[in-house]
């Protein structure tokens, strides 16, 4: 499970969302598509049409993994924070109903704006 009170979870790289699709279709429901997918060294987050699923590789071999399912129904708010000139990462704070704060963090070649209006049309 993410940890909530830790103040980022990621700091994420934008990835093919089918370099990853084999990890998370047993938690897809039928008919549920992956837009986007992001990966730190060994984690990784995905955003399909229904949620965002945040994967926790765990362990030595990487075997053990914790995925954590964050529907978009929940959200009650959110923002976007994009690159600057010096500060090139980027930011999207994700406020869960009953959970808390999520924020994770983009290098500054991710689409962070797309990223925003898919959250903003789930959500809104």
């Amino acid at each position: 499970m993410i940890d909530f009170s830790s103040g980022s979870v990621f700091k994420l790289s934008q990835c093919n969302p089918q370099d990853v699709a084999g990890d998370v279709a047993p938690l897809l429901v039928p008919g549920e598509q992956l837009y986007y997918a992001f990966k730190t060294v060994r984690d990784f987050v995905v955003f399909t049409d229904k949620r965002l699923i945040a994967v926790n590789i765990q362990g030595m071999t990487g075997r053990k993994r914790d995925f954590t399912s964050l529907p978009y129904s929940k959200i009650q708010a959110f923002s976007v924070e994009t690159a600057g000139t010096f500060d090139l990462d980027a930011e999207l704070d994700l406020w869960f109903s009953g959970l808390g704060k999520v924020r994770l963090e983009f290098k500054g070649n991710s689409d962070i704006r797309a990223l925003g209006q898919l959250v903003a049309s789930r959500v809104l």
